[in-house]
């Protein structure tokens, strides 16, 4: 896969295995539309590395020294609401993976997955499409606790969140609703505070709790993984 004309996707990868991460680094960019721009081998140094570089999209594992993934994931998106996060683990753990996507990453996948299937991942969330892993969305979608909304959203939000959630893209989106690409990323942007959320993610499985898409909805964009 290839971005051709456009920039590459710039990469930071956290893990606390030099090789893990050495190997992922190989991988991702055969990819000649992928690069990876800074490594971390822990929590701590993810987010200054974040701060530094700040990349497209950042491969996170969970389970590190001095500070563990989820955690370094909710800091990263309070202080950089807009920025994608892959929880990349060797485990499927229920509460890891709740707890990933409550703190804000955008998907969950494990480390002995597919090549492919991690590449089209990091496309697609730099798209701002939303994924989640086939083994993980029956738990998502019990356990994700959405806080009490700080306003209702307008029929556009909900037409706007509908889209979301259905894994379409800010363009795709705005030609849908017939308006321009940065009024959506502003629909986006309320959608998320007034349901108080951090992620696409999160709002995807706000709106099938709620009734706004169906579950087939949500099989769908798994079948991508």
């Amino acid at each position: 896969m290839s971005q051709d004309n456009q920039e590459k996707i710039r990469l930071v990868l956290v893990d606390d295995h030099v090789v893990v991460r050495e190997g992922l680094r190989m991988i991702l960019n055969l990819d000649d539309g992928l690069e990876v721009i800074g490594q971390a081998s822990n929590g701590q140094e993810g987010i200054a590395e974040v701060s530094k570089l700040r990349p497209d999209v950042v491969l996170m594992d969970l389970k590190m020294p001095v500070m563990d993934g989820v955690t370094a994931i909710r800091e990263i998106k309070t202080q950089f609401p807009d920025m994608e996060l892959i929880a990349l683990t060797s485990v499927l753990e229920d509460k890891l993976v709740v707890d990933a996507v409550e703190a804000g990453a955008a998907g969950y996948l494990l480390k002995e997955g597919d090549s492919e299937m991690l590449i089209e991942a990091i496309y697609a969330a730099n798209r701002g499409e939303v994924r989640l892993h086939p083994d993980a969305k029956k738990r998502l979608s019990r356990e994700i606790r959405t806080p009490e909304m700080r306003e209702s959203l307008t029929p556009r939000e909900t037409d706007t969140l509908r889209l979301v959630a259905k894994g379409h893209p800010n363009k795709e989106i705005a030609e849908e609703l017939g308006v321009s690409e940065m009024t959506i990323k502003t629909h986006v942007s309320n959608i998320l505070s007034k349901l108080n959320l951090q992620s696409r993610t999160q709002a995807a499985l706000f709106a099938l709790r709620e009734g706004i898409i169906g579950i087939e909805s949500l099989e769908t964009l798994e079948s991508h993984l």
